[in-house]
This record gives structure tokens, sequence and C-alpha cells, in this order.
């Protein structure tokens, strides 16, 4: 396939960075939903395209696209982390594809994997978990433990959050877009 054609719906391509154009495979699994591109062009464009040395946890994976694009500018670690086994192989297949050494893969619970880290040992959390879920709460609290103090959090849910709402909780309300129905949140911990 050419990198000027059209993705086919078993694919996503990489935005930016080092694997600008690469494509990502995308298994046949139910409710998977890659981070529409508009969303994760406009992400990259907020966080800045070098995230050398950047410690960064994709914590609910699925295609992987958000971890894939961290590491394609640069960003090492990245954990991505996937319970789904079909998905998991597919997080698999194209980290041999790209020959992505610097991304740390393991299959299990996002939120019990993401307790697994130090406080403050992350520069950037994506926690993109299934629509309607009912652990949006306690996902940012064990972010904001493992969080660095300047660190960032990507938050995608079916609904906007308020920013009184993420102050409550210790995050500060950066950006915020919607594309269809997914709103893009960028947070960091409260100073």
């Amino acid at each position: 396939m050419s990198p000027h054609s059209k993705n086919t719906p078993g694919e996503v391509r990489i935005i930016g960075g080092a694997w600008r154009k690469s494509l990502l495979g995308v298994p046949p699994v139910q409710d998977l939903r890659p981070t529409p591109n508009r969303i994760r062009e406009t992400l990259f464009n907020w966080l800045g395209q070098d995230l050398t040395g950047w410690a960064c946890a994709d914590v609910f994976a699925g295609t992987g696209a958000l971890g894939f694009e961290a590491a394609s500018r640069g960003a090492n670690p990245v954990h991505l982390f996937e319970s789904h086994p079909a998905a998991f192989k597919g997080l698999q297949a194209n980290r041999s594809k790209l020959r992505a050494d610097q991304l740390q893969l393991k299959q299990g619970d996002g939120l019990a994997l993401l307790q697994g880290f130090a406080p403050a040992s992350l520069d950037l959390i994506f926690l993109d978990p299934p629509f309607r879920s009912s652990t949006y709460e306690r996902l940012l609290a064990v972010s904001l433990s493992v969080l660095k103090p300047k660190g960032w959090l990507y938050l995608e849910s079916d609904q906007a959050w308020e920013a009184e709402r993420l102050q409550a909780l210790g995050y500060h309300l950066h950006r915020q877009m919607r594309a269809g129905q997914v709103h893009a949140h960028l947070l960091q911990p409260v100073a």
C-alpha cells in the first residue's frame, strides 16, 4: 500500500515522529476504538513533537496508537497495557514490525498495572478506558500518585469533564476538545 493511500478499516496511521506514516494493524475486537487522527494530531501539538526521554503509560492501549505516537516522538520507555488477548497480540505484532524496543507491553488490567509504578515516576499517562466505565475517578486518583509534579495526563471520555470537577480530583484542565463522540482532555496535577 502506498503511503498516500487511504487507511483500510483494519489500520491506523502514525501521524508524526520517526514512524510517521507507518501503519498499525487494528485487530477485529469489538468496541476497540482507536483515538481519531484529528485528536492525536491536536494532542501532540499541545504536548510538543519532541518527547525525548519521557516515561509514558498507555493504560488501556487497544491499538496502541497513543503509545506508538509518543514513542515515535522519542518517549522511552512507553508502557502499553491491554487486557484483551487479541488486542494484546496486535500490539506485539506492531511492536515487532516497527522494532520498537522502547515499548514495554503487559497484558492485564490497566488500573492494577498502573498502581505498580513508583510515585512521581511518569511524565505522561494516556487514559482511554471503555466508555461508560465506572473506574474514571479511581484511575485519576492512581494516575495523580504516579505522575511527576509537572507531568501530563490525557483523558479520553464520552463526556466532557468540567474544570471544577477535575480540580476537586487534583487536576488542572489545560486543554479540551471534542471530535464526534470523543471528548479529549489534557490535564496536569494541581501545583
